[in-house]
């Protein structure tokens, strides 16, 4: 993170480099594109270099949790918890459901979400895990979210 902040010719203290390191899935690409909006943030709101407070503020405003979670990667979670009961659902089905491509749910969201914990593919379909599941904040069968 120091180096990529470098080469974007933005400051970062230590605590925020931690921070956005830590909710980029292990991923160099992610840790860079997040990286560059906590950057903008810092330039347009505040004096330019990134501090704790302004990659927090950053993160919030960009709708990145925890674990690296964003709003898609919730709203898949979700759809399988509300809409289609905890699963399990069919990836096409799903795919119609999100407005996204199933390549794009295959290949893009499912295997942080896999990696968690957080859902499971069955011969049947996609099923969100008890993790998953609280994680979203659903409770087995009360149908409440976020």
């Amino acid at each position: 993170m120091r180096r990529s902040a470098r080469i974007l010719g933005v400051d970062i203290v230590d605590e925020a480099a931690d921070e956005i390191a830590a909710r980029a899935r292990g991923t160099p690409r992610v840790a860079n594109r997040i990286l560059r909006r906590v950057r903008d943030v810092a330039e347009v709101r505040h004096e330019g270099a990134i501090t704790l407070e302004i990659a927090m503020e950053a993160l919030e405003l960009h709708e990145v949790d925890g674990l690296g979670l964003e709003r898609a990667d919730r709203e898949l979670l979700g759809a399988i918890a509300v809409k289609f009961g905890g699963g399990p659902v069919g990836l096409s089905t799903l795919a119609v459901a999100l407005g996204e491509e199933p390549e794009t749910i295959e290949d893009v969201y499912e295997p942080y979400l896999l990696q968690l914990g957080f859902i499971q593919r069955t011969p049947r379909g996609r099923v969100i895990t008890d993790l998953g599941r609280d994680h979203v904040g659903s409770t087995a069968g009360d149908g409440a979210l976020f």
